[in-house]
């Protein structure tokens, strides 16, 4: 399949059908984006049943005659500073994912950009400076200025990341560093012939 270049009306450049243009599988994107995110969770919490809390070797008092309940330690959970019943403990929250269905997904997700018309393609997109006004200049040319954008270059410019840094709403990566949740967080994407290419590369 053929896409329009933004802002020409003669070129175009050719894509892969079996990339560019496949059927939206809203599960599959789904238990991606899920998977991602709960990748990223650190389960880092812990707590300490009242084996590892440290100290309590001894009976605090006599077992009888001090006219409380009998305790046999000071490390009980139902002491102060005792250990915990049902202590956390440190997990991963990773899901299985394997690369075919990560593939899967990003082809869905991008093919369904494109019939939403939320992909903007340019030959190449660079800033003479780190100027967030020359960016903000470039973004309103393509209509994009009050949208979520998310950038794709083939490798990362400095003056584009660097103008980039004070907006909110714009994102700038290469092709390796996107993930299923910026796509599809992103209202919409402006993408470049050479990173078209290389994600043709990637998900064939």
């Amino acid at each position: 399949m053929e896409l329009q270049l933004s802002k020409s009306k003669k070129k175009k450049v050719e894509v892969t059908d079996n990339i560019f243009n496949c059927d939206f599988n809203e599960p599959l994107i789904h238990q991606v984006v899920v998977a991602y995110l709960a990748a990223g969770r650190a389960g880092t919490h812990a707590q300490k049943t009242r084996a590892e809390v440290r100290g309590g070797g001894i009976k605090p008092f006599a077992q009888k005659g001090s006219g409380r309940a009998r305790a046999g330690t000071i490390r009980s959970p139902l002491w102060r500073k005792g250990g915990k019943v049902f202590a956390a403990v440190t997990q991963s929250y990773a899901q299985k994912i394997n690369k075919r269905m990560y593939k899967g997904a990003i082809k869905s997700i991008l093919s369904e950009l494109i019939r939403q018309e939320r992909i903007i393609i340019v030959e190449e997109f660079s800033l003479q400076a780190p100027k967030t006004k020359e960016l903000l200049s470039k973004l309103t040319e393509l209509n994009t200025q009050d949208k979520n954008t998310l950038i794709i270059l083939e490798a990362v410019d400095n003056n584009v990341y660097l103008a980039a840094r004070n907006l909110i709403s714009v994102n700038v990566r290469d092709v390796a560093a996107v993930d299923p949740v910026s796509l599809v967080d992103a209202e919409s994407v402006l993408i470049t012939v050479a990173a078209l290419k290389q994600y043709e590369e990637l998900l064939k």
